[in-house]
């Protein structure tokens, strides 16, 4: 059975699910494999449960006699084929995105902006790998008009694959940053890598949405030789342009645009945000510029960064009755580590301190990486530091240690800081996004 025998099916059972938990009634089940699962083996319960056929890749699984189960050389390819079969009987712009840092929070701040005109599709959460773009691809529905795709990779040639698949007809690069290591080999190996989407938007004609005050995205443009760029950045040759007010704490900016809208150039626009961080100025900036692209007006733009609020352990500052935390504890790493130490310094506010844990998958460079950290938090004079996990563990310096994320509960217990502004960011594994509740 061939693509377009399949995607018949699927538009008679148009509900895709790879969880065998989840069947509703009517829909596809598609048996994917990880390390330590494989979904051939609940294919059979899957077609119990509710749904109507089974896509499996094993043939000891598709018993011949039940038309129900489909037979393919490999389920993970025939789900992104599907989904790209699906995804090219759509018209709208899809804007693809990727980036070492703030690709969720991009992709949030675009879909919130483009909302103000249009019935925007995008990525939830961070779906945003070999499955979970297929995903949101198959989520696609007749009353959409544009949609907004996050893509990650950890591995060369990830976005290269995803690209194929999602086939954005605009996009952009949040910025590449020293992440990874240990899948991508180096940072020549990010850039590569990120600037695959680069690649796929100048072989198709499409439009690139270009940060021109980043010195490695500009770099990456221009051996590409770019015809068709909008830019911004805090530069003022920039299309957008953009510089930071206060962080006192929360992000306050003022904007400019060079595009053809119909307010002058030098009208400027302040917005009072609900975001932490300086860095997230560029993802702003990113937002407006798509957004003055597709006609969303400056006023509705305003409109939807001053009212967008974080929920995702993303430069989120959750306030207790002890405390004031800025949580940023679903990723970490070098550049976006740094970028948090430094945001958090100049910050506009007493008593700080910072919980900091291990950045995973960092490979050789590890060691070098963290030792970086602690001496930038020497270096901006932060005296309140505790560090958590193993590769923190080996860094010289006199800050607290602590193994694991249990035993930083337990001295919570003993002795809860009060009266605090604490940073809390590190790499989800390390599990610091149970320190709330706590503090």
């Amino acid at each position: 059975m061939n693509i377009q025998e399949i995607y018949k099916i699927y538009q008679q059972h148009p509900i895709v699910t790879t969880d065998s938990r989840n069947c509703p009634e009517g829909s596809i089940f598609v048996a994917l494999k990880g390390a330590s699962f494989d979904g051939n083996k609940f294919a059979e319960a899957a077609l119990e449960k509710g749904c109507s056929y089974a896509i499996v890749d094993e043939k000891e699984y598709a018993k011949p006699d039940d038309n129900r189960f489909i037979l393919v050389d490999d389920a993970l390819i025939t789900y992104k084929e599907l989904a790209r079969e699906h995804r090219r009987q759509f018209s709208i712009p899809v804007i693809g995105i990727t980036g070492t840092n703030g690709k969720t929070t991009s992709k949030e701040l675009i879909s919130a902006v483009l909302a103000e005109k249009f019935n925007v599709h995008h990525t939830e959460a961070n779906y945003n790998n070999d499955v979970g773009v297929p995903r949101t691809l198959l989520a696609l529905r007749p009353e959409h008009e544009i949609a907004v795709i996050e893509m990650g990779a950890s591995h060369p040639g990830d976005i290269e694959k995803l690209v194929k698949y999602v086939e954005p007809t605009c996009g952009l690069i949040t910025n590449v940053g020293r992440a990874h290591l240990q899948g991508f080999g180096s940072f020549e190996g990010v850039k590569r890598t990120k600037g695959e989407l680069y690649d796929f938007l100048k072989a198709h004609d499409g439009l690139l949405f270009l940060n021109e005050s980043n010195a490695d995205l500009t770099e990456m443009a221009a051996q590409r030789e770019f015809e068709r760029v909008i830019t911004y950045g805090q530069d003022d040759t920039a299309d957008v342009e953009g510089h930071v007010i206060s962080c006192a704490p929360f992000l306050k900016f003022a904007w400019q645009s060079r595009l053809n809208t119909q307010q002058p150039a030098t009208t400027i626009y302040e917005v009072l945000t609900h975001l932490i961080g300086s860095y997230n100025l560029d993802n702003m900036l990113a937002a407006i510029t798509i957004g003055l692209h597709f006609g969303v007006t400056p006023q509705q733009i305003c409109h939807a960064l001053e009212n967008y609020v974080p929920h995702n352990n993303r430069s989120q500052l959750t306030e207790t009755a002890h405390n004031k935390l800025i949580v940023d504890a679903y990723n970490a790493n070098p550049s976006s580590m740094a970028a948090a130490i430094e945001n958090f310094h100049v910050m506009d506010v007493d008593n700080k301190m910072a919980i900091l844990g291990d950045m995973r998958e960092l490979g050789d460079a590890s060691a070098e990486e963290h030792q970086k950290v602690v001496d930038q938090l020497k270096a901006v004079g932060l005296a309140n530091v505790w560090l958590v996990g193993e590769e923190f563990g080996r860094t010289n310096t006199d800050y607290r240690k602590f193994h694991d994320v249990e035993e930083v509960k337990e001295a919570i217990r003993q002795q809860r800081p009060e009266n605090h502004y604490i940073l809390i960011k590190g790499s989800n594994g390390i599990r610091l996004f149970e320190l709330p509740d706590l503090l």
